[in-house]
């Protein structure tokens, strides 16, 4: 019987973990601005060419803004998708190239990104940089 109660005990703290695991990552995820429109900046660079673009969006999160900008500016993408999200494989036609190990890295107000295009917020007034990188 004292196995049983400890067994269930174990169970429902490991649960009550997880639920407040749940909770504070909820809780402290980015969320983007609900505005309607946000200014941006985005800057794309492959190392020899640096490109501005600025506009207003009411896209919630970066890929969407992507979207807009490749269908009015001039501007183009191309992403895949896995289980982790959406990746950026090629820029203005510069594509991403294991072989010789580069990536499209994003960039936030200057900040290395912490999210995926799918899940970075867009922001009033946040700078956005797209920067072909060398990894090891």
């Amino acid at each position: 019987m004292n196995k049983i109660r400890s067994y269930i005990i174990g169970i429902s703290a490991v649960i009550l973990c997880i639920i407040c695991f749940a909770l504070v990552y909820i809780r402290l995820s980015p969320r983007p601005d609900a505005n309607a429109e946000k200014a941006y900046t985005l800057e794309v660079s492959d190392g020899n060419k640096n490109i501005l673009y600025h506009g207003k969006t009411d896209s919630l999160y970066l890929s969407g803004l992507l979207d807009e900008l490749k269908k009015s500016d001039g501007f183009e993408y191309e992403s895949s998708s896995d289980a982790y999200g959406v990746y950026i494989t090629s820029v203005n036609g510069i594509k991403a190239d294991t072989g010789k190990k580069t990536y499209w890295a994003i960039y936030v107000n200057g900040e290395f990104g912490q999210h995926g295009a799918d899940t970075q917020p867009v922001n009033d007034g946040d700078a956005y940089a797209l920067k072909l990188e060398r990894y090891e």
